[in-house]
């Protein structure tokens, strides 16, 4: 992939609630120039245009009638699930790198080409995983990896909230799954380094629940080097709330670390005198350098730096499928009741 000189041309499609999140980081970065908005309902993408003062963007109801006078480096998906493949996959095919919405896909089968795609026209794509790019979670990581806890054994993530969002997500099934827990099982794996191997996932609607379907779940993962991950989640709970990045405890062979899931973090270890007495000895949190950008603008600085000057981003399709397919795999097992492995498609083109 060669690189690119200038500003980063990029397209936004989809111009819903989310679309804000993702203007408001682009506005931090001076090398990214936001050539175009669409939208099935244009009003949407003219009221965008004015609200973020972006003048010289073109505006129009579908991808195609943009690419073929625009011709954009980059295409910013933000659009509803069931539309993430159809928007990358014309992008991808007319020479455009992709930075998406979660989750890839609708279904797993359309990943999978998602990702074939972009490996085919050596082409990028990514998906937004924000959680990633905070300084409490990176300060967390390295605290597990880095502490005196020894080899992770177990890893403990707790979420409960109580949000009405109406929309798409009060009628869609397993919402807590396909549309929060991938935030969860993602930072899973970005915390243990570990990926999944199988899973096992009771699902229900609690009593009460404004959603139609799958508002709390509980998911026991099996993942690498033996590492368990227990998943206990709800979009029903209210009262006392969970930090949206989740409750932590990850357990090691020598001592626990946790996080509240802000910006508390705590770490103890065992330790043995020479006469065999067991003490627990506190230890300060790791102090990585702290991110020049966070959230959305921290991820969609390192996308456009990629597509500059080539590399790989942390959240591309290769690495999100392996959260993509824990979510189907629950999924599966809340469906089935049973204990399912995680499969997780070939990252290489057929």
């Amino acid at each position: 992939m060669e690189e690119t000189s200038g500003k980063i041309s990029a397209v936004l499609v989809g111009c819903g609630g989310m679309a804000n999140a993702w203007l408001n980081a682009a506005d931090e970065l001076p090398d990214l120039d936001i050539t175009a908005l669409v939208d099935v309902d244009i009003d949407k993408a003219v009221q965008l245009r004015e609200k973020y003062a972006l003048s010289s963007a073109k505006t129009a109801s579908s991808l195609g009638e943009i690419l073929t006078s625009v011709k954009p480096d980059a295409v910013f998906d933000c659009t509803v699930p069931e539309a993430h493949a159809d928007v990358t996959l014309e992008a991808l095919n007319n020479g455009c790198h992709v930075l998406g919405e979660k989750p890839m896909a609708d279904s797993l089968d359309k990943a999978q080409k998602m990702m074939q795609t972009a490996q085919a026209n050596n082409r990028i794509y990514a998906v937004i995983k924000n959680r990633r790019y905070t300084n409490p979670i990176i300060k967390y990581r390295d605290t597990v990896t880095s502490s005196p806890i020894g080899d992770i054994t177990t890893v403990n993530a707790d979420f409960f909230m109580g949000p009405r969002f109406g929309g798409f997500r009060a009628v869609m099934d397993h919402v807590l799954l396909r549309d929060m827990a991938i935030h969860s099982f993602d930072q899973a794996r970005f915390i243990s380094g570990k990926d999944p191997v199988s899973v096992y996932c009771h699902e229900w609607n609690p009593k009460g629940s404004w959603f139609k379907h799958g508002a709390s779940a509980v998911a026991i993962f099996e993942m690498t080097d033996d590492v368990v991950f227990t998943y206990r989640g709800s979009w029903c709970a209210q009262g006392l709330p969970t930090a949206w990045e989740c409750e932590w405890r990850t357990i090691g062979t020598d001592g626990t670390a946790t996080w509240d899931g802000k910006d508390d973090i705590r770490c103890q270890s065992v330790t043995r005198t020479e006469d065999g007495e067991i003490s627990l000895q506190d230890h300060a949190p790791a102090e990585p350098s702290p991110l020049s950008h966070t959230g959305h603008a921290g991820l969609i600085r390192e996308f456009t730096d990629c597509v500059k000057h080539g590399g790989t981003p942390q959240t591309d399709c290769t690495n999100n499928i392996k959260s993509f397919a824990m979510v189907e795999a629950a999924v599966k097992s809340a469906e089935t009741g049973e204990k399912v492995p995680v499969e997780i498609p070939a990252t290489t083109t057929a």
